[in-house]
Formats: structure tokens, C-alpha cells, sequence
């Protein structure tokens, strides 16, 4: 029976209340009592009711956050998590010291796919809630969903460290090692198709990377069939970690070939900075008959799902300083192996140095006219386990040796990598 009243009364509130908001600009009455009744129908299943209920109260009472709260929550348990994020901002720039909208609001992100947004706000939130196990946890879930496994493994590592009867950290190490795939190979096809002067010049490479607790370490081994000769180039990369939000690049390669430099060298520091913006400095030493320095760095920006990228070259030489440039644009969709990519760039770059090296020019250090733009579209399998990639670009160059004039560049690739434990 009380059942029953219970249930009649809810539904005469609701119609009471649509009635009241079609007609009302402004709630009147306990907004307290109104509230807890707006719960009860979320959770009772009439979402769209209580929304409204909420809606209407907030009308008045604007600055009620544990309403605001609970109506983001709501949005987010319908998927509606645009709205969500909206209502979970306001909450938290009107007061940032509530960890269950913190929760709350990452797990949001986290549902709606965009896990580079989830790991930004984690940090901020850590900011305001240091070493909050909870925190943490979706921290790491963040990592692992942005394809930085490694570091989720580390996250909860440090978390069980602190506190080793966490039994949900316990059982997410647990899955996450077993999901875990440290090692992965994989091999590139691109072929450059020219309007005149040269013939096509295809490239490709073999690689082996692994994860280890220091950062990712790549071997790789390149072949390129250009001015019709082959040659090999070896080349290893390091991504050494030093500490949150601090990284490096370091590169070595070499080949007997004059396809290729005889010894490349690369290294760049890389250092997180706050609002999602990271940014890097660092050198290229191409080794030919002369030896070719560039120096270099970037500024990257994640906001959302997207991520954007500058990054110049100066290269100083006999016949004056080349500076060139690339501007890349990525849309991630459910984590960083599923993305579009777009990248446009102007002047000579590191690359071009060696793919315009013909034994005779690759030395010279000039000033050449290069328009390029790359598309790429990279996706993987439904376990993660495989990755594919498709690119495609034109690129407007002038002659090395025919300054005034150029010809066009039409690039295509493909790749494929396989992850394994």
C-alpha cells in the first residue's frame, strides 16, 4: 500500500511539476523536499522527469551544486555526456574542492571515449587531492585507455605502494597484467610517385619495439630503393622516462649506403606543462661527406580529442640558415592508435635531406622551396592487438639541382604493427 502511494504521489509530482515548468520561469517552494523527490524518480527510471524537476529548481536556486551535480550525474547515465560535461565544469569552477564531482566528472570522460581529456582532469585533480586512492585508480584507467599501459602499471604500482590492501587497485593490476603486451613489430610501405626528373622511390621499414619500465626502446631496420640502388639503414630510438612529466628522445642510426647519412643522431627533452600543453627542444646531426646539424622542438596541445603540434628546423649552412616547419592535427577517437591525421609543411626538413640525397646534393645545405601535406588514418582491432594505418600526401619541390624549378610528389603508405606479450 505504501508502496502504491508512494508511486501515485511521484506521478502526480511529475505532472505537477511539467505543468509548473511550462508555465513557470522560476521554482517556488522547498527545494530541499523537491530535490530529494527528483531523486527518488532518477532512480525509480523517470530520468527525463526528474531532469526537468532539476532543471526547474536550478532556475532559482543556480549556485545549488549538489543539484548541478546530480543532474550531470544524470546526463551521464543517459550517454548525454556533452550536457554532462557542461553542468560538471560549472560545479567545478564555482568549487573545486569536491572529490565525488571530480569522480564523478572523470568518469564521464572516460564513458564517452576521450581518454586524453579523463587523464588531463585527473591531474588537475590530484592537484586539489593528493595521493586520493580513487583518484588514482581512474588515473591509471585513463593511461591504460590512452594506450600508455606502462604508465597505468607504474600509477597503480605507486598506489599499491601506499596502500597495498586496495583491493580494487589489486584486482586492476591484475587485469591490466594480463592485457598487457609489451612487445609489438611492425613493418611501412610508402612509395613517392614523381611528375618528372626521377623514377619511383619506394621505402621500407621493420621495426621491433618494447615497453620496459624505463621507457620504450625501438629497433629498426630501413630499406629504400632510390636513383635505382638499394640500401640499408639501421637506426635505434629510446623514449628513456626521467619522471612525471618528463621524457627524452634519443636516436642513432647508421648505414654504408649514400642513400642514407652514414650516422644520424637525434635527441630532444620533452616536459609536460599545466592546461594540457607540452613542449620540447632538441638536435639532429646527419652525417654525409659533411656533417648537417638541426635544431629543433615543438609545442603540442591536447584539448579534448584533438591534438595539435608545431614544430620548426633550423638548419644553419655554408649558404645561410634553412628554416622549415610542420603543423599537425590529430582526432583521436577511442585512444592513441585510432585517430585521423593531417600535417602540412613548408621548406626543408631532416627527411628531405635524406630522401633527396643522390650521392651528389645530399650535403648541400640550401634553401630549397618544399609545400607538403600528409593525410593518415590509423586504426587497430577490436583486442588492440593489431594496428593498421593508411597515408597519402603531394608534396611541391624544387629541384636540388635546378633551382627555379620544381616538380610534384605523389606519397602513399601503408603500415601494419603487431602487439604481443
Amino acid at each position: 500500500m505504501l508502496k502504491f502511494i508512494f508511486k501515485f504521489t511521484s506521478i502526480a509530482f511529475m505532472l505537477i511539476s511539467s505543468v509548473l515548468y511550462s508555465q513557470q520561469k522560476s521554482f517556488n517552494g522547498d527545494p530541499d523536499a523537491a530535490f530529494e523527490t527528483a531523486r527518488k524518480m532518477a532512480f525509480d527510471g523517470q530520468r527525463k522527469q526528474a531532469q526537468d524537476t532539476l532543471l526547474l529548481l536550478l532556475t532559482k536556486y543556480p549556485d545549488y551544486l549538489d543539484i548541478r551535480d546530480f543532474l550531470a550525474s544524470t546526463y551521464a547515465w543517459d550517454g548525454n555526456y556533452e550536457s554532462a560535461r557542461k553542468e560538471f565544469k560549472y560545479v567545478l569552477q564555482k568549487d573545486s574542492d569536491r572529490q565525488t564531482t571530480w569522480v564523478a566528472a572523470i568518469n564521464n570522460e572516460l564513458w564517452a571515449e576521450v581518454p586524453f581529456s579523463a587523464l588531463k582532469m585527473t591531474k588537475e585533480a590530484l592537484t586539489y587531492f593528493p595521493n586520493d586512492e580513487e583518484l588514482l585508480l581512474l588515473k591509471a584507467r585513463a593511461e591504460a585507455n590512452s594506450l600508455n599501459p606502462k604508465e597505468a602499471l607504474i600509477t597503480v604500482d605507486a598506489l599499491l605502494k601506499s596502500n597495498p590492501n586496495n583491493q580494487k587497485a589489486i584486482e586492476y593490476k591484475e587485469s591490466l597484467s594480463q592485457e598487457l603486451r609489451f612487445n609489438a613489430i611492425g613493418f611501412t610501405y610508402n612509395i613517392d610517385l614523381y611528375s618528372e626528373v626521377f623514377d619511383p622511390m619506394q621505402y621500407y621499414t621493420l621495426d621491433y619495439s618494447r615497453q620496459t619500465k624505463y621507457g620504450s626502446i625501438i629497433a629498426r631496420v630501413n630499406f629504400n630503393r632510390r636513383f635505382q640502388n638499394n640500401g640499408l639503414q639501421f637506426e635505434v630510438d629510446l623514449y628513456p622516462r626521467i619522471m612525471e612529466g618528463l621524457y627524452a628522445y634519443l636516436n642513432f642510426g647508421f648505414s654504408d649506403s649514400y642513400l642514407f647519412p652514414k650516422f644520424r643522431f637525434g635527441a630532444e627533452l620533452y616536459k609536460s606543462l599545466p592546461r594540457s600543453f607540452e613542449v620540447s627542444l632538441g638536435l639532429r646531426t646527419l652525417k654525409y661527406s659533411s656533417t648537417t646539424n638541426i635544431y629543433t622542438g615543438s609545442v603540442g596541445w591536447y584539448t579534448g580529442n584533438s591534438y595539435l603540434s608545431l614544430r620548426p628546423y633550423i638548419t644553419p649552412g655554408d649558404t645561410g640558415t634553412s628554416i622549415s616547419g610542420t603543423l599537425t592535427y590529430r582526432l583521436y577517437r577511442s585512444d592513441a592508435n585510432n585517430y585521423f591525421g593531417v600535417a602540412g609543411s613548408m621548406g626543408y626538413s631532416p627527411d628531405d635531406y635524406e630522401q633527396f640525397n643522390d650521392g651528389n646534393t645530399g650535403n648541400k645545405k640550401a634553401n630549397f622551396d618544399s609545400q607538403r601535406i600528409r593525410f593518415g588514418y590509423y586504426f587497430t582491432s577490436n583486442n588492440r592487438k593489431n594496428a593498421w594505418g593508411a597515408q597519402a600526401g603531394v608534396t611541391h619541390q624544387e629541384i636540388s639541382f635546378d633551382q627555379g624549378n620544381f616538380f610534384w610528389i605523389y606519397s602513399l603508405g601503408v603500415s601494419w604493427e603487431l602487439k604481443f606479450k
